[in-house]
């Protein structure tokens, strides 16, 4: 009896992780496209309650921005995205920490340059906090064409 006890705790906890885990992927997918729709507005309290303070942003360039440097250039039209789109993406949990990494194809129309399109690979670092995933973490590296 003690045995079916324990087996049938042990199954009920498995469910419980794995539909958790389920959960947390939908969580960061969705906000994720947050951001992408965030990027292109360039709404500043949308972008402010997507990210950490402690946000590292790094271009494909080799530049770093923090936070406010990040929210700043996209709120100013700086970093002016027309259109971004998203495949092959990625998600992977680890306990309050998430891994996201997509292909990213962008049309950008940046302040004091021409039109142009962007390709790029992205890592996505989201930390949870309380019930939110919260980007801290970005960086980009060029990739050679769309995916």
């Amino acid at each position: 009896m003690i045995k079916k006890l324990i087996f049938a705790i042990s199954f009920i906890l498995a469910i419980t992780v794995s539909a958790q885990k389920i959960n947390d992927k939908d969580a960061v997918n969705a906000v994720a496209e947050k951001l992408r729709l965030a990027m292109i507005s360039g709404e500043k309290s949308e972008l402010e309650s997507l990210i950490l303070p402690e946000l590292t942003y790094g271009h494909s360039g080799g530049h770093i921005d923090d936070a406010k440097e990040f929210v700043e250039k996209l709120v100013s039209k700086k970093s002016d995205f027309l259109t971004i789109d998203i495949t092959n993406q990625t998600v992977n949990i680890i306990g309050n920490t998430a891994i996201v990494r997509h292909h990213f194809y962008a049309t950008t129309a940046d302040e004091g340059k021409a039109p142009g399109d962007v390709t790029l690979d992205i890592l996505l670092v989201w930390a949870k906090v309380k019930n939110d995933w919260k980007l801290l973490a970005r960086q980009a590296v060029k990739s050679e064409k769309k995916k």
